[in-house]
């Protein structure tokens, strides 16, 4: 995606490597402390899971303590991260770039549909450090919280994301930038909210639904960018074959795909994501509509 032309505004912070107090250990993102840092969440449903969040506290669940399945704690997007000086300049690595330059993209094309929008934040950490719904850790993968309006990166995920999962390529990292964004959308509209009073009354099962419903709206949004930011100033951004990574990793990180790939049979009430067919399908009503009011996923059969 050529993308490298993008102002990502000053809504960027490096926070760099947080302290300790998170629980768990040392760096690294190990299953059980993954878990205790989950469990606020995912007792309270909140929004500000990431893509792979709840996914990894599954993982726990079916497979027990020793489960690493979805552990985001090694490697680095980029060699020159780890000698960082101690100033935590955001943008300053080639992953972190391309990750600045597709937020800029977004505030060009949500500004433009949403009257009142507001940017997010985009926070670049690595490891550990804090968020406003608690600790982010990059065992968490990447994710938005409503408390503080941010996207919380390690960019190390982009690693994981082509090693574990086999979901290469700019167009997958675009498309997990994207749909994080897409969470801050629906904390703009208000649906997060409605989502989150809806899911306190519900059931266990019927929350997951709920979360469901709102990782596949934001997938949508993620093609509603990709469908608006495809063309700028009469040039494509577009390369051959990003259509296909954005598709894949949105196959990737499936609910019943992962559960598969830890020798689990998927059982849906535990779904919070959808599957891998949901997740491309509405990734792809985005892709082909441009349209917000196409991503509709709460009164629409999924």
């Amino acid at each position: 995606m050529r993308l490298d032309d993008y102002d990502p505004g000053d809504d960027i912070r490096d926070l760099g490597r947080g302290g300790g107090g998170f629980g768990g250990g040392g760096g690294g993102g190990g299953m059980g402390g993954l878990l205790f840092a989950l469990l606020p969440m995912l007792l309270g449903r909140k929004m500000g899971c990431g893509t792979i969040l709840i996914l990894g506290a599954l993982a726990f669940f079916l497979l027990g303590p020793g489960a690493n399945m979805l552990s985001m704690g090694g490697g680095t997007a980029d060699p020159m991260a780890d000698s960082r000086s101690g100033a935590n300049v955001a943008c300053d690595t080639q992953a972190e770039r391309f990750a600045c330059n597709v937020f800029g993209s977004t505030h060009q094309v949500w500004g433009g549909l949403i009257n009142g929008y507001r940017k997010p934040t985009l926070n670049f950490y690595t490891d550990r450090n804090r968020s406003g719904c608690g600790a982010a850790q990059a065992a968490m993968g990447p994710f938005y919280c409503p408390a503080d309006e941010g996207v919380y990166l390690d960019t190390s995920f982009f690693t994981e994301l082509e090693r574990k999962f086999g979901a290469a390529g700019d167009a997958a990292q675009a498309y997990v930038v994207a749909h994080e964004v897409g969470h801050h959308i629906q904390t703009i509209t208000g649906t997060s909210e409605q989502v989150r009073r809806a899911q306190a009354r519900a059931s266990q099962a019927e929350g997951n639904q709920l979360q469901v419903r709102m990782e596949l709206q934001a997938d949508c949004y993620a093609g509603v960018w990709v469908n608006r930011a495809r063309t700028r100033d009469g040039r494509s951004v577009m390369e051959p074959g990003d259509m296909e990574e954005a598709m894949g990793a949105a196959h990737a990180i499936g609910d019943d795909t992962l559960m598969r790939q830890a020798g689990q049979r998927p059982v849906e009430s535990m779904f919070t994501h959808g599957t891998s067919q949901q997740r491309m399908t509405w990734l792809r009503r985005g892709m082909q509509s441009g349209d917000p009011a196409q991503c509709d996923t709460f009164n629409a059969a999924i």
